[in-house]
């Protein structure tokens, strides 16, 4: 039942934020795992933070890897990282992994791995309330499930971007540190399995999927892996792949649709697939407001 924060040296975000974390938080230098010191923490139990020597989203197979070196068995893993985009905007986010195509960013081509929809979703909202609290001018988003490596254990990125110049700077960096230790505090490996809020797979929008994360910030769901119209336009996601995304999200209750970024056409086969596998389509008038 153990979590791992993964850090890596040729990410200078990533380095920020592994130093908010040991500076915020108290931890146990356990020994060398890929010649750099790993730490076992002492306020949260079962909770590590080790470190890569190479790119986070192309380390394949990291987890078995912990497991013979390290003797820890995780359940969940939560990666540390700089976000990289051609608008060049501020921005603190999270998202799942894996390749709905080809594998261009690590990773294996249409395969998604396993997902913290609670997690992921309460870290956007924290992350968002801590950035508020410093008015910093970041953007708070989620992005769509994109890029490796593959994990088959539970896990989500979280992010700041989007250009050197934020990489380097240590505020945003403490912001998702800070917020990554209050969601620790207040998540446990038996949150993922409640049934109390709604787990919902989103399809439609773009990469920084803004209709997921308004409808995250306003009403009690959860998010599990989202599906960016491109690649329904592309014709990455076929009924398959969508059977595969959905394994990997359960417990599963229903499929939010951004319509005004859909195709009536890509609507309407979205609508036929979840009536085959007898799965909800639903809107945000269904679930109850955050209080």
């Amino acid at each position: 039942m153990s979590t791992v924060i993964i850090s890596s040296t040729q990410d200078t975000a990533s380095t920020n934020i592994k130093k908010g974390l040991l500076t915020q938080s108290n931890w146990d230098e356990k020994g060398q795992f890929f010649k750099k010191t790993y730490y076992k923490s002492l306020d949260f139990p079962d909770l590590f933070l080790i470190t890569i020597q190479d790119k986070t989203i192309i380390h394949e197979q990291l987890e078995q890897e912990i497991i013979t070196h390290l003797d820890i068995e995780p359940t969940k893993a939560i990666f540390i990282s700089r976000h990289r985009s051609k608008s060049g905007k501020p921005s603190l986010t999270t998202h799942p992994i894996g390749n709905f195509d080809e594998a261009k960013f690590g990773g294996r081509s249409q395969t998604v791995s396993p997902t913290l929809p609670h997690h992921m979703t309460e870290l956007l909202r924290i992350i968002n309330e801590k950035r508020q609290q410093a008015s910093l001018p970041q953007k708070v988003c989620f992005e769509v499930t994109h890029h490796g490596p593959y994990m088959s254990i539970p896990t989500l990125f979280t992010e700041v971007g989007s250009t050197k110049e934020e990489w380097v700077k240590q505020e945003p960096a403490n912001i998702i540190a800070s917020s990554v230790l209050t969601l620790l505090d207040r998540f446990d490996d038996i949150t993922e399995k409640s049934t109390d809020i709604p787990v919902l797979l989103g399809v439609g929008g773009g990469h920084y999927a803004p209709r997921f994360t308004d409808v995250a910030l306003e009403k009690r769901v959860a998010f599990s892996h989202m599906i960016p119209s491109y690649h329904l336009d592309q014709g990455a996601v076929t009924f398959n792949m969508f059977r595969k995304v959905i394994e990997t999200s359960t417990p599963l209750h229903g499929v939010y649709l951004h319509r005004k970024a859909l195709k009536k056409s890509q609507q309407t086969m979205i609508k036929q697939w979840c009536e085959e596998i007898d799965l909800p389509v639903v809107s945000s008038n269904d679930f109850d407001d955050i209080s």
